[in-house]
């Protein structure tokens, strides 16, 4: 029997086929990733590589291991329960679900406040007048909720696809390029330690929104609800989806330090605290390093990757604060009317924010961060003992290499929790 070997033609069709099911089956992992790819990215990351270069590689990828566990409990509780995270914190107690309601509200206003301040202080820089950082702040606030109401869960999709792409080759390109440079660095320079009990602050805000706060893992479960009622999603698809995202962050986390370490170490540059300061510095540091040229691929990469993560986090509070408020109602989930007025109520409180501290984005983006690190121990346990206490499908249980990590993780995460609270308050 002849073997009939594909035509080059076919053969390229079958390739595109190929990547489009596999583009079609990510969703709620790459929406994930485009939320987390923001503050702890382009401020703590390439923070890390320009005051301490390469020392804080391994622990940035030891903090995405050790949190991955508690992102995949999402994954698997929902594909197992076809239910929200959120569902599954009330089925535990109402105390629980108190609890993450509570501490889900102050980190949506904050780290909204932030992302929307950063993403107007990055927005300042393409427009050629002069505009207040108020009028700015407001203008991308209106655009990300007019994104999220009129696009839903489908217009996430296809936006975080966008911008996860265009970050990845763009800051791989800025990588490469800084790479290639000679950095004049001081012949009397000394890379400061970062082992000191100095430096214990600037980890814990590292490590805060590395890859991401661990309660936008609700987030992940809620969007996962609804791709599964547009597409036939299977356990394997969204594990695949979320392993794809968590990677991704962990990559541009490493290329973020990169480029902090191959561009601004050494140079001995003190962070400005202003939002349009801080930005503006932050680009021209890069530009006079790599090139003239390079300004506006940075700034490029700076705004896609910050507001990327505006949108994502105003629409993910919006939905986990909605279905927790109507779960402790004992009301029907799936109210269109309380996700847009838990919307506006953080956006509304966001804003006021803004309006106080617009002069102060360094101290917001850190306080957002000091919140996450302190509360992320929290989120983990509440995901870890969901996970453990649901009866799920075999194939969707944590196996022994995934609850050894987990308990690494949570004894890692409380431990260095305590140890910070003792540094911060009474050493």
């Amino acid at each position: 029997m002849n073997n009939i070997q594909p035509s080059p033609a076919n053969a390229v069709k079958n390739t595109r086929n190929k990547i489009g099911e596999i583009i079609n089956l990510l969703g709620p992992g790459i929406v994930t990733a485009s939320a987390a790819v923001g503050g702890s990215h382009l401020v703590a990351a390439t923070k890390a590589g320009a005051i301490y270069g390469w020392q804080l590689a391994g622990l940035i990828m030891l903090v995405n291991l050790l949190k991955y566990p508690f992102f995949r409990a999402s994954v698997q509780y929902t594909m197992g329960t076809r239910k929200s995270l959120v569902e599954g914190y009330s089925d535990m107690g109402k105390g629980y679900l108190w609890l993450f309601t509570c501490l889900c509200v102050i980190s949506s206003v904050v780290n909204t406040a932030a992302m929307v301040l950063f993403s107007a202080s990055l927005l300042n820089y393409f427009i050629p007048f002069n505009l207040s950082l108020d009028i700015l702040s407001g203008i991308v606030l209106l655009t990300c909720m007019a994104i999220v109401l009129k696009g839903h869960y489908k217009a996430l999709d296809v936006l975080s696809k966008i911008i996860m792409a265009a970050l990845i080759i763009a800051t791989v390109a800025a990588v490469i390029i800084a790479s290639h440079q000679v950095i004049p660095v001081s012949p009397s320079f000394k890379s400061p330690s970062v082992w000191t009990l100095a430096s214990v602050g600037f980890i814990a805000i590292t490590m805060g929104w590395m890859p991401a706060p661990i309660e936008i893992s609700s987030f992940t479960s809620m969007w996962l609800q609804r791709q599964c009622e547009e597409k036939n999603v299977t356990n394997k698809s969204a594990i695949f989806d979320l392993n794809v995202g968590y990677i991704a962050t962990a990559i541009l986390a490493i290329v973020f330090l990169a480029l902090g370490a191959l561009v601004l170490h050494g140079t001995n540059i003190v962070f400005k605290n202003s939002g349009i300061a801080f930005s503006h510095q932050l680009i021209s540091m890069y530009a006079l390093t790599i090139g003239q040229w390079s300004r506006y691929l940075i700034a490029i990469i700076a705004f896609f990757c910050i507001f990327g993560s505006a949108i994502t986090i105003i629409d993910g509070y919006a939905r986990a604060l909605s279905e927790a408020n109507l779960l402790l109602k004992k009301k029907a989930l799936n109210q269109p009317a309380y996700f847009t007025t838990w919307m506006l109520i953080s956006c509304v409180v966001a804003i006021c924010i803004i309006l106080f501290f617009a002069s102060s984005l360094m101290t917001m983006l850190n306080f957002g961060m000091i919140l996450s690190f302190m509360t992320t121990p929290i989120f983990a346990f509440l995901n870890y003992k969901l996970v453990m206490d649901t009866d799920l499908p075999p194939e969707l249980c944590f196996g022994w290499k995934l609850k050894a990590l987990a308990r690494i993780g949570l004894i890692y995460l409380f431990s260095f929790l305590v140890f910070f609270i003792y540094w911060k308050w009474f050493l």
